[in-house]
């Protein structure tokens, strides 16, 4: 198995602007603009990326994709996978039953309900794209993509 990239933050760099949470919804929604997934379709997605912000201090929050994750261990599904390829930890939404286990173990409280409650939603390193869409659109570098941790 390939040794997973993960999402490197540098809270030092982090403004708390959010332009991570925004591009991740528009990398998942259906049409991909900005404007039509902000009028018609950000009430679906919930972003796989949360910016958690305390006075001047804000952090960029997602899914670890952790060695040993808890989340696959507790799925009794197997919805929670990690991708052989890769090395990711992805959701299977069509094997998700909503037990929400995922959610009770997760360590860095990455994983959650998705909108319409059917099912799990957490980063999955937009694994189509060369670099994730939160890290590729995050203006001070805060976000970076490296090798495993």
């Amino acid at each position: 198995m390939k040794s997973v990239k993960r999402i490197i933050v540098r809270e030092e760099y982090c403004i708390g602007c959010r332009l991570c949470e925004i591009h991740c919804i528009v990398r998942h929604s259906k049409s991909g603009k900005i404007i039509k997934a902000f009028r018609s379709e950000k009430d679906a997605i919930v972003p796989a990326v949360t910016v958690e912000q305390k006075g001047y201090t804000s952090f960029a929050l997602q899914c670890r994709h952790c060695d040993e994750a808890p989340c696959i261990e507790a799925c009794m599904t197997g919805a929670m996978r990690r991708d052989g390829k890769t090395g990711a930890v992805l959701c299977d939404r069509d094997r998700c039953v909503g037990c929400w286990m995922c959610i009770m173990v997760c360590p860095a409280g990455a994983v959650r309900q998705g909108k319409c409650r059917e099912a799990a939603s957490k980063c999955d390193l937009c694994l189509d794209r060369d670099v994730p869409a939160c890290v590729a659109n995050c203006p001070n570098e805060a976000l970076t993509l490296g090798g495993d941790a």
